[in-house]
C-alpha cells in the first residue's frame, strides 16, 4: 500500500470544489420543505472531509478503501438529505454512514480472506526495525485484539476527537455505554501493550 514515510497511509487531498449551480426554483423549494439542504451538505463535506478520510482510514488503513467509503458516505446521505431534519445533525449522519460503511467493507474482507486457499506471506518493509514503527505495530495489533464496539469507540474518542456524546450518537449507543466500552478498551489496551511480545 503506498504511503508515507513512517508506514501511515497517504491522505488524499479533498476533491476541488465545483463552481456553485443556482437551483431551479422548484429544487429550491423542495430542499426547503424538508431535510438538510443540497449547499449545506456539501459544505459540511467539504470542510470535513479529511476528518471523516481520516476516521475511515483508523478503521480500514487502507487509503483507496478509505476514498470509496468517504464517496459512498456522501452519495448515501445525499440520497436521504431529506430524512435530515436538523441540519445541524449532517456532520453526525456522514460520521455514522462512514462507520457503517466501514464495517460492511471489514465484513467483506473477512469474507474474503476466508474463501482465499492460502494467505500471502507479508513483505518485510525497510521500517521494521524502528522503535516507533514497532510501536505503532504493537499498538495496532493490541487495537484490533478489542471488541468491535470497543475499538470503535476508542478510535471515535480518541483518534477523531469526539466528546463521549457525539461518540454515543454516532454509534446508537447510551452515553453509559460508550463510557463503560471506552473504560473496558482502554484496560484491555493496557494489558495488551504490557504484555511480552
Amino acid at each position: 500500500m503506498p504511503g508515507a514515510p513512517g508506514g501511515m497511509p497517504v491522505i488524499a487531498p479533498m476533491p476541488a470544489a465545483r463552481p456553485a449551480r443556482i437551483p431551479s426554483p422548484r429544487e429550491g423549494a423542495d430542499d426547503v420543505v424538508a431535510g438538510t439542504t443540497v449547499d449545506h451538505l456539501t459544505e459540511t463535506y467539504r470542510a470535513h472531509y479529511r476528518s471523516l478520510l481520516g476516521l475511515a482510514a483508523l478503521l480500514l488503513d487502507d487509503t483507496a478503501s478509505c476514498e470509496d467509503v468517504v464517496q459512498e458516505a456522501f452519495i448515501r446521505v445525499h440520497s436521504a438529505r431529506k430524512r435530515v431534519r436538523d441540519p445541524e445533525k449532517t456532520l453526525a449522519y456522514l460520521r455514522q454512514t462512514v462507520v457503517n460503511l466501514s464495517r460492511s467493507a471489514l465484513r467483506r474482507r473477512i469474507l474474503g480472506l476466508k474463501l482465499l486457499s492460502k494467505p500471502m506471506p507479508d513483505m518485510a518493509s525497510a521500517e521494521e526495525g524502528a522503535y516507533d514503527q514497532l510501536e505503532r505495530d504493537s499498538l495496532i495489533k493490541a487495537m484490533k485484539g478489542l471488541q468491535r464496539r470497543q475499538r470503535e469507540v476508542l478510535v471515535l474518542r480518541y483518534f477523531a476527537d469526539m466528546t463521549e456524546a457525539q461518540v454515543a450518537e454516532t454509534l446508537g449507543l447510551s452515553l453509559g455505554s460508550v463510557k463503560a466500552y471506552g473504560s473496558r478498551g482502554i484496560a484491555a489496551l493496557r494489558v495488551a501493550m504490557e504484555a511480552p511480545a
